[in-house]
């Protein structure tokens, strides 16, 4: 490979450290109005970006979320930082999986953790994960600087060395897009095979649960009518 196409990509695999994400920390504790919630994503996740006029995440797309029942409803046209952490998870999700793969995600964690349903909620789990995170990314780098290796080694038969560098170039990719189709070949049988099972199932309890209330409200009614003057 072209000793200025490999000083490239190896700073941009060392940059990889450099990706800023959202501490959790920098969540504000104050619930937050539509425009306030998407000028502090574009602000915390800017270096994300491919192009500088992309939008992270704009009203429509929070909008769409609700009506897809991926993220509650805010309260008074406020959003809460539960609403943040979960604004930041469908971010990184939406980029690898489907709508419905993470309804599927979703639907059992809102259930669980979402609104003090637990004693862990999601300011916990969202810490737990920043933090499992950044254990990640040195092993990250490390794992891709070993791809290039390989990818350098490829077609070392060729003799032109244009064709050689682009060749090189173009297994690199290809080596990456294994990988990422690999583990998302993977995340998608864990959804399918439990994930789906457990949604469906909490999806079902719900609304036991909402039918019992129900029934519990009309027993109530019905005996405070045949109450005896």
């Amino acid at each position: 490979m072209d000793k200025s196409k490999e000083e490239y990509i190896s700073g941009l695999i060392n940059n990889l450290k450099n990706v800023k994400y959202i501490v959790p920390d920098d969540i504000p504790n104050i619930d937050l109005y539509m425009d306030q919630v998407t000028t502090f994503m574009d602000e915390h996740l800017k270096s994300s970006k491919r192009y500088k006029e992309d939008k992270l995440l704009t009203k429509t797309m929070i909008n769409n979320y609700t009506k897809n029942q991926l993220l509650p409803p805010p309260y008074k046209k406020k959003y809460t930082k539960e609403h943040m952490y979960l604004l930041i998870f469908i971010y990184y999700f939406k980029n690898i999986l489907s709508i419905s793969d993470i309804h599927s995600i979703f639907d059992p964690l809102t259930q669980r953790f979402y609104g003090g349903k637990s004693d862990i909620g999601l300011e916990e789990i969202y810490k737990e994960i920043f933090r499992l995170e950044e254990e990640q990314t040195d092993a990250l780098v490390k794992d891709m600087i070993r791809k290039m290796t390989k990818a350098k080694e490829s077609f070392s038969f060729v003799e032109g060395e244009e064709d050689r560098d682009f060749l090189t170039m173009f297994s690199f990719i290809c080596i990456l897009c294994f990988d990422v189709y690999m583990r998302k070949h993977i995340i998608e049988q864990i959804i399918d095979n439990s994930l789906k099972t457990e949604a469906d199932t909490v999806g079902k309890e719900a609304v036991n649960n909402k039918d019992n209330s129900k029934d519990n409200k009309k027993e109530k009614n019905n005996e405070k009518t045949n109450k005896p003057i």
